[in-house]
């Protein structure tokens, strides 16, 4: 199989699929398993990665998303231009809180006012937000891990939220090992 990780866009084939040290024909959901990759140096991959399969959905960096972002815990106002850090999956990544699109009701859903100038304790919203550093993120419905997310400031949970949609960059001269471009 072949394995593309995002957001480098590093494509590889998979050598091996192991648990435990032993190797495995085939891994089941629930299993925790890693993999053998051939010609990939431990310094090209990086916390917060994500390895797809290649030729379906491979993973992509994100240039920016929507989200729907409710504040849980923040003393003040969060205004356009808020760069908190972000931890989504293993990523921890600071993001700019671009613009904010609509304040909507917590629980209807509702939408009660468009491009507010701020969002405080018990607001809900969506949130345009852009990724300082490359990261993966993926909508919620489409990838439920991938797209929920905590976000942080003062040491403590200040919003939680989930995607909605996301805007891909293509990765540009992304690195193909040999063995990978053979099975494509």
């Amino acid at each position: 199989m072949v394995v593309t990780f995002g957001p480098s866009g590093l494509t590889t084939e998979v050598k091996s699929v192991e648990m435990h040290h032993e190797s495995l024909l085939e891994a089941l959901p629930g299993d925790n398993v890693g993999f053998n990759v051939k010609n990939v140096a431990v310094k090209d991959l990086k916390r917060g990665f994500v390895a797809s399969n290649s030729k379906d959905d491979p993973a992509k960096e994100a240039a920016n998303f929507t989200s729907q972002v409710i504040i849980m815990n923040h003393p003040g106002q969060i205004g356009n231009g808020y760069a908190p850090v972000l931890d989504c999956h293993t990523c921890h990544i600071a993001v700019k809180f671009a613009e904010i699109l609509t304040k909507i009701d917590r629980r209807s859903g509702k939408e009660l006012e468009k491009e507010p100038k701020f969002l405080k304790n018990g607001d809900a919203g969506f949130v345009k937000m852009i990724p300082t550093k490359p990261m993966v993120v993926e909508t919620f419905a489409a990838y439920p891990p991938l797209g929920r997310f905590a976000v942080r400031d003062m040491r403590q949970t200040v919003a939680v939220g989930v995607i909605k949609s996301v805007e891909k960059k293509d990765p540009s001269g992304a690195k193909v090992t040999k063995s990978a471009a053979k099975k494509k």
